[in-house]
């Protein structure tokens, strides 16, 4: 079993917001990926997706993209993104239906050793933030103790902990916040987030923080192409 991660599908199978407006490199994005998981992606093998999968603005618009993110080999953990306006509550995306997606929120799931949590995290606060975006920064916070939490209660020994976070948990400097030390308190392994996207974009698509490993997976980012984390 391998486990994969990319991110940020934007897909708009039932919307009008084609991906090219943000350049030609976008150009066939969704078949790039589709055709990479039909040829290296066994069933058996995990896609962790960290948010901004459609732009659909409700469920009924997001379901075409979901589909399709369903059809293809593998078994996926989905979290929520900042643009994913359709997530609705936990059991009416349960209700759907999909084979293959799995939805994490603020939960906890284990497979053969490895336990998967997520949430969608915010901007880390700085000097420039507004008290909307602390507080919303704070119910991220707690958000992310809550998985992290579940998580440690799915875990048995020699099992690794990876977490799914749509924004990257330090600034732009790389900088330590309450996000990475919760994460290092709880011993996560790694961390696969999306959210940035261009080469320009906080450009390191892995580094390390006192133990962690912290992995960028925009699909554009990664030129389409899922990473392989295990």
């Amino acid at each position: 079993m391998k486990i994969f991660a990319i991110s940020d599908f934007h897909l708009s199978n039932a919307t009008d917001k084609p991906m090219e407006v943000f350049g030609p490199h976008w150009r066939g994005h969704w078949q790039k990926i589709s055709d990479f998981f039909r040829d290296n992606v066994q069933e058996e093998d995990i896609v962790l997706i960290a948010g901004d999968t459609s732009w659909g603005m409700t469920l009924e618009e997001a379901i075409p993209d979901l589909k399709a993110v369903d059809a293809l080999p593998g078994k996926k953990f989905l979290i929520r993104g900042n643009h994913d306006y359709w997530w609705s509550s936990y059991k009416k995306l349960n209700d759907i239906g999909l084979k293959t997606v799995t939805f994490i929120q603020n939960n906890a799931f284990r497979v053969d050793g490895y336990v998967f949590c997520g949430t969608r995290g915010w901007t880390i606060p700085d000097g420039d933030s507004t008290a909307e975006d602390k507080k919303i920064f704070e119910r991220e916070l707690i958000r992310l103790r809550l998985t992290l939490t579940e998580g440690k209660k799915c875990m048995t020994q020699g099992d690794k902990l990876l977490l799914l976070i749509h924004y990257p948990p330090y600034n732009a400097r790389f900088e330590d916040s309450p996000m990475t030390d919760l994460i290092e308190e709880f011993g996560v392994n790694k961390v696969v987030y999306g959210h940035l996207h261009g080469v320009h974009s906080r450009c390191a698509g892995s580094i390390e923080k006192k133990g962690v490993e912290y992995l960028l997976t925009s699909c554009d980012f990664l030129d389409f192409i899922p990473i392989v984390v295990y």
